[in-house]
Parts: structure tokens; sequence; C-alpha cells
């Protein structure tokens, strides 16, 4: 699958003697019209794709489809579609690490419309994160907004923005 990007956060300034962890996830992009199947979240006041870690040895499409599904109760999965990898060093929060290596697989498609009941985990209920069909122009001009003037947000949104940004200039 082909890089989109590779992010360094701003606090990573050398890989060497670092002890690194890497975290595999996937993204799900489902886009009818200008809508976009997206998360928002309460917390960090943020529009993100679906998606995260893959467990032990799953399978990354497998992984998508559960993930995709538990979030945003998402049926009828098909269609799927690599549309690339996004790289990011990011500082690790526990003492175990000093970075965390995410490589996010992204991937198109296509779902019903309607939506059934999601399968949230505790800490994504508690962030306030619900699943909602949003325009995706709107959803990039509200997480550059959140970004330029938000002192709740997460590592997560350059990532989020980006690909929503190339989601718009490729696929919509």
């Amino acid at each position: 699958m082909k890089i989109l990007k590779t992010h360094y956060h701003p606090e990573i300034k050398t890989l060497e003697n670092k002890s690194v962890f890497t975290r595999l996830a996937t993204r799900s992009i489902a886009v009818q019209g200008n809508a976009i199947l997206l998360l928002y979240t309460e917390r960090y006041e943020d529009y993100s794709l679906p998606g995260g870690g893959l467990h032990l040895d799953e399978d990354k499409i497998e992984g998508m489809m559960r993930e995709l599904s538990e979030e945003t109760g998402a049926q009828g999965i098909k269609n799927i579609n690599p549309f690339g990898v996004y790289e990011e060093y990011r500082p690790w929060y526990k003492p175990d690490y000093d970075i965390q290596h995410m490589i996010s697989y992204c991937y198109t498609c296509d779902i019903n419309k309607e939506l059934g009941a999601s399968k949230m985990e505790a800490y994504e209920t508690k962030n306030g994160m619900k699943a909602v069909w949003v325009n995706i122009y709107e959803a990039i001009e509200h997480n550059k907004k959140t970004m330029a003037t938000s002192d709740k947000k997460g590592m997560s949104i350059e990532r989020e923005t980006f690909l929503l940004k190339l989601i718009a200039e490729s696929i919509v």
C-alpha cells in the first residue's frame, strides 16, 4: 500500500537511542456524495475517521471491518479498497517506551447509509465519541478551526485533517 505521509510529532527530534513501540491500525473511508462517515469526539472537538488498533495477528481488512462496525454500527460493508498508509511517530505516554510508531492502513468502502447500534469502548463513550454523516468540507474546516483555536485538541487531529483533505481531493 502506498505511503501517504510520514509525520513526526514536534516533540520527536530523533529516533536514535529511543525505544519505539509500533502500533498497527486501520482507518475506514465511507463516502456518499459530499458526506463522509466520521466520528465526532466532544473531548477533542474534532472529526476523525472510524478505526483503531489491530489485534495481534489480525487481518487488516477484518480489523478495519471490526473497528468500523464497532464504532459506527456500519452495516453492509463491501467494495473495500486500499487508499494508503499514514505513518506517524509521536510521544508514548507510558514508561515502557519513548515513542509510538503508529501505522494506519486506510481503506475506502461502501456501507449502508443507515447505521446500526455501535459498540463503543468505555473510554470512547466517556470522550463523547459518536458516529455522524457530515459534509467532508465542513469537517475539514471544523478541524482546522480546532487546530488553530482549541487547547483540547488531541494528537491525531493533524493526521485526520490531512487524510480528510486528501480524500476530498481524490474521491469526493
